[in-house]
């Protein structure tokens, strides 16, 4: 998951926490939109701060360069 996905995913939870949309009915009985919302900005803040705690430390890793001479 990156950050794109996260942030569909906070879109979508924003938008159902919202009720700006209305769910099927078949849906609706089974879980409600609201719930689903709150699982998606969940979902996405978890995804959001591991993409980003990820390449935080992809950036700190440090490489040690070895020469060795030899003189004769």
């Amino acid at each position: 998951m990156g950050i794109g996905l996260g942030i569909v995913l906070l879109v979508l939870g924003l938008i159902l926490v919202t009720n700006a949309v209305e769910l099927p009915r078949s849906i609706e009985n089974a879980i409600n939109g609201e719930a689903l919302g709150w699982i998606f900005i969940i979902v996405s803040v978890i995804a959001i701060g591991l993409t980003l705690a990820m390449n935080r430390q992809k950036n700190k890793t440090t490489y040690v360069e070895e020469h060795r001479r030899f003189d004769r």
